[in-house]
């Protein structure tokens, strides 16, 4: 146990009054207004579909805010039409094409489901998803077009989670052992999810085709009972390079660090492209939303804490 000491100073009369003015002048403090960073609000798309195969149907939710200031929560925002349209490849060959209309869940929650209101069912299957599986995403908003392009990403299973014993400077940290199998034939990126927003992203640089085992330490102490739930999702280089970076930025402390919403998702305005007088945005750099459409296989296993 860390003793505290206390030591007495006594000070002659002819300083106290010395003193005193200067405690008076440091209790004396200047308000100092900070200029924080002011531009018109962006859209902003949280568009992360977490597939389970065994289930029917593509989770599909689709959650629209805007920008507000510096230090301001994100307001929910509509949209005047959403849409996704799917494609199906064989190789280069198109063999299917549909789209499915989304509508808002609920009046004001700026969430966006397959249209339970249409005249036929809006909802998109599992059953044929694949690497050739193509999901491009459009929404109308403000009178702007944006669109997003994405391929679906199957992933591999974890084939252990267990606890470890091991901790790290604190002490009272908690180690999960997390292990899969790397295949071999193509690239591979993972995205990890551990739980209240935690993450972490890999890729297989260094164990392409493998049995890759690592360990993932939980900094707070994490009562005895408790169960973890910890899912593997799949994830192309582009949205590997997004998730890394929004992870890095989160990461950082303090108001004045550059907000992690500014990191560029994969969402396009398209507004003015024809592909005739104008193919890109290349000229206007500061014309974007933020956020990221994609639809990945996510595999979940959950562990007990002992």
């Amino acid at each position: 146990m860390r003793k505290s000491s206390q030591i007495a100073i006594y000070l002659p009369a002819f300083l106290l009054l010395p003193v005193l003015g200067l405690l008076l002048l440091g209790a004396c403090e200047e308000v100092v207004e900070v200029e924080t960073p002011q531009e018109p609000p962006r859209l902003v798309v949280g568009g992360l579909l977490r597939v389970d195969a065994s289930e029917p149907f593509v989770p599909v939710r689709i959650q629209l805010s805007e920008t507000a200031g510096f230090f301001g929560e994100r307001p929910v925002t509509d949209a005047e039409a959403a849409i996704i349209t799917v494609n199906r490849f064989d190789g280069e060959t198109l063999i299917e094409s549909f789209n499915s209309s989304l509508a808002e869940e609920a009046p004001g929650t700026g969430v966006y489901i397959p249209d339970p209101d249409a005249t036929s069912d809006q909802r998109i299957p599992t059953v044929f998803l694949n690497e050739e599986v193509q999901f491009i995403l459009q929404i109308r908003h403000k009178g702007r077009q944006y669109v997003a392009e994405t391929w679906y990403q199957p992933v591999v299973q974890i084939d252990f989670l267990v606890q470890g014993r091991r901790t790290l400077q604190e002490g009272d940290e908690t180690e999960l052992i997390v292990s899969f199998t790397d295949p071999a034939r193509v690239d591979n990126f993972y995205l990890f999810d551990f739980g209240s927003a935690e993450y972490l992203v890999t890729e297989d640089t260094f164990y392409r085709g493998q049995f890759f085992q690592f360990s993932y330490f939980y900094e707070d102490p994490i009562p005895e009972g408790t169960e973890l739930r910890v899912s593997i999702m799949g994830a192309d280089q582009q949205f590997y390079n997004y998730m890394d970076l929004l992870i890095e930025q989160s990461a950082l402390e303090g108001p004045f660090q550059t907000p992690a919403a500014t990191v560029r998702g994969n969402l396009v305005d398209a507004t003015d492209i024809d592909n005739r007088d104008r193919f890109d945005n290349t000229d206007r750099p500061d014309t974007f939303p933020l956020g990221y459409f994609a639809v990945v296989q996510e595999r979940v296993r959950t562990i007990t804490i002992r």
